[in-house]
């Protein structure tokens, strides 16, 4: 079925403000440009985007459970027994992508995919953007090339520690496992982080040094 949208939804979790700031100013801005609205770029073609913001329910990452947020329900998964290219966001076709993944594209088309695929580990090419939050100094989103260690992350991105040593740190959060001090020098990419019992996940990662009870935060996992 063919896909005619006239409509654009970023879905921001309601505890990140600075994120709906920035986005709202980013849509002005290709509106202002003609790259949002009626006739884009002096065309037929009419599409607009707005701002969903949810209540920061971590299951709303699941494609039906989303649609049902925005839609102003629970945000609770449904049977998928038609997928939402067919009947989605209020019973239209819709497609729905992390926003991560939409970021690449316009890179991908001007630079060629030969480009992107330079970029990242054998079997994981690009960047991915994590959550690096915890006992370092620098804390935020970093956007970081498939490969990179997670020495370079923690140490040369974030700063190092704020006062104690490195205990280990866990990816993926909540689904992902706690990769100890040991394995520091790591590369970061989808097959080494499920080799060593972790995984890419959302791209949370939180850094925990030796004042963290990990009894606690198995219980948390």
């Amino acid at each position: 079925m063919p896909l005619e949208p006239m409509r654009g939804f970023v879905y921001v979790r309601n505890e990140y403000p600075l994120a709906v700031v920035n986005i709202g100013i980013a849509i002005q801005q290709a509106r202002e440009r003609g790259l949002l609205g009626k006739n884009i770029l002096g065309s037929t073609f009419n599409f607009d985007v707005q701002i969903s913001r949810g209540g920061g329910a971590f299951v709303c990452g699941e494609s039906t459970a989303l649609i049902a947020s925005i839609e102003g329900n629970v945000g609770e998964p449904r049977a998928k027994h038609i997928h939402t290219v067919i009947s989605g966001l209020w019973d239209r076709p819709s497609n729905l992508n992390n926003v991560e993944t939409w970021a690449n594209v316009p890179v991908i088309i001007d630079r060629g995919a030969d480009w992107y695929t330079h970029i990242g580990t054998e079997g994981s090419k690009g960047t991915k953007i994590f959550s690096l939050v915890g006992k370092v100094n620098n804390t935020g989103l970093v956007e970081v090339p498939m490969g990179i260690t997670l020495r370079e992350i923690v140490y040369d991105i974030g700063g190092g520690f704020q006062e104690k040593e490195i205990q280990g740190r866990s990816d993926g959060w909540p689904l992902g496992g706690c990769i100890p001090e040991s394995m520091i020098d790591l590369p970061v990419d989808f097959d080494r982080l499920t080799e060593v019992g972790s995984m890419m996940g959302s791209g949370g990662m939180i850094v925990m040094d030796e004042s963290t009870c990990m009894v606690d935060v198995a219980n948390i996992l």
